[in-house]
């Protein structure tokens, strides 16, 4: 028992700490944030203990009320964190992928499975919704990077579906925030053994195109066929 308080103290601070450090970076997005969480706080724990005295049980109301503010507070300083964290993420390179590692259970991504000198990066997630592309990028260059990555996901896995979306903020894209949400609305299609089968083949097709052997050194041209050395 002794152990398991100590291992609690120490657990504390560090929450402490975590907590604080997000409310920094929070605070720089949303500096309104502070405000806006204490006065849920306040408005929601006043409302209970105000029905509290109309029906003459205060101290009752006002505990609840108490427990049901600091939930509220917390709620809206979650949502109010995630909307900065987004904020800060938007447009960088990369933050499509970091929003794919935290999908959830049941999904294994790949990222930057194609890249183009402008940074315009092409991931991959696998679910039970199938094979999910996910470009960020300029759309005028992404749109055939996802053309041809479907081409070969069509060649080794024709009958799994494969869907694919932009991210950003134009016409027909998908925000950064949504992906998650996009992903978890698509269909479920897939078993278990079914995604572990995709995720083999897309692996061992991986494993193919890294070991294929590049010629050293420059081609030889068709005008060299045939000439003697002088």
């Amino acid at each position: 028992m002794a152990r398991k308080s100590n291992a609690e103290t120490a657990a504390n601070p560090g929450r402490l700490k975590q907590i604080a450090l997000t409310y920094k970076m929070t605070r720089k997005a949303d500096p309104k944030v502070g405000l806006i969480v204490a006065g849920v706080g306040i408005v929601t724990f006043g409302v209970f203990l105000a029905i509290g005295f109309l029906i003459d049980h205060p101290v009752y109301l006002g505990i609840l009320g108490f427990l049901v503010a600091f939930l509220a507070m917390a709620v809206i300083f979650g949502r109010r964190a995630e909307t900065a964290a987004f904020g800060q993420m938007e447009g960088q390179p990369g933050a499509a992928a970091a929003v794919l590692d935290n999908v959830g259970r049941g999904w294994s991504t790949t990222p930057a499975v194609a890249m183009s000198k402008q940074q315009d990066i092409v991931h991959r997630a696998v679910g039970k919704a199938g094979v999910v592309l996910i470009a960020e990028g300029n759309p005028n260059r992404v749109k055939p990077m996802l053309a041809n990555e479907k081409k070969k996901l069509a060649r080794i896995m024709p009958d799994i579906p494969v869907h694919d979306f932009i991210v950003g903020k134009g016409e027909g894209e998908v925000p950064l925030k949504k992906v998650r949400t996009t992903l978890m609305k698509l269909p479920r299609v897939l078993s278990g053994p079914q995604i572990t089968q995709v995720n083999d083949k897309l692996r061992a097709m991986g494993d193919l195109l890294s070991n294929m052997p590049i010629p050293k050194g420059p081609m030889p041209g068709r005008g060299m066929k045939g000439q003697r050395p002088r």
